[in-house]
């Protein structure tokens, strides 16, 4: 597994990609209204990351059609923008990539549409918590699987379960590097594999699920749902190893 260690100056691009992601995360998170189409939300995004001079990086990567992953309700990734309505009550996870010269950004969140239920609350809080928890875990020397391990135990503890069969990632020249970060450890020790490294660059996002974790691809080929049925809850950050800690590149500047 070769694992990339990026410059101090290619950190630096890769933060930009990232800003122009959590502003347009933050500009959806304020703009989205019960009524309004999938489709039209993507559109929204992918205007704003043009009016920030970054490509949507999603818009055509794997042939997916949108510049903006719009995951409805059950849907914990990868949903389609189309013609379907958010309603209030609604919970709504976006996923959005950018392309700064040659540099990749990428994040998640999942947002409520107009007032949810404590249930659905306590969802998203499990995704976000465990994000951040996970961030200010992170040190060098870590091994990924520590991190993976740590990320399903947050989600266990919590009274959910990790999406199977999908990860987080590494990231720079390509929107997908390695490693694969999981949400959680297959081997029965999570003390081996690669360390993490000053330098490294990667997405950690936690996939929550209610019950069973098992992906199902839906007849649109993109997709993935729980095999429960469930509503489900995503939220990712890009983060650098800097001074042996990890830096959020993909948050706004104060």
């Amino acid at each position: 597994m070769a694992i990339g260690i990026k410059k101090p100056s290619e950190i630096q691009a890769l933060a930009r990609a990232n800003e122009c992601v959590a502003k347009t995360l933050n500009y959806l998170y304020e703009n989205v209204k019960p009524g309004m189409t999938l489709a039209q939300i993507n559109k929204m995004g992918e205007d704003f990351l043009d009016s920030l001079h970054v490509r949507p990086a999603f818009k055509g990567l794997y042939g997916f059609p949108g510049g903006v992953c719009t995951s409805l309700n059950e849907v914990v990734i990868h949903g389609i923008p189309d013609d379907t309505v958010v309603q209030e009550g609604d919970i709504l996870g976006l996923d959005i990539g950018s392309e700064y010269k040659g540099w990749y950004g990428d994040a998640a969140i999942t947002m409520p549409i107009g007032k949810i239920s404590p249930e659905d609350e306590a969802l998203i809080a499990c995704s976000k918590d465990a994000l951040y928890s996970a961030i200010d875990e992170i040190k060098e020397g870590m091994r990924f699987k520590e991190l993976s391990y740590y990320l399903e135990q947050f989600i266990l503890d919590r009274g959910y379960v990790p999406l199977r069969g999908f990860c987080g990632h590494g990231i720079g020249r390509k929107p997908h590097e390695e490693p694969e970060i999981p949400n959680y450890v297959e081997s029965p020790n999570p003390k081996q594999g690669p360390k993490i490294r000053n330098g490294m660059v990667f997405c950690i996002e936690p996939m929550v699920c209610h019950k069973d974790g098992t992906p199902i691809i839906k007849e649109d080929k993109w997709s993935v749902v729980s095999k429960d049925g469930m509503r489900t809850s995503h939220y990712e950050h890009t983060v650098a190893i800097i001074d042996g800690r990890a830096k959020i590149l993909s948050s706004v500047k104060p």
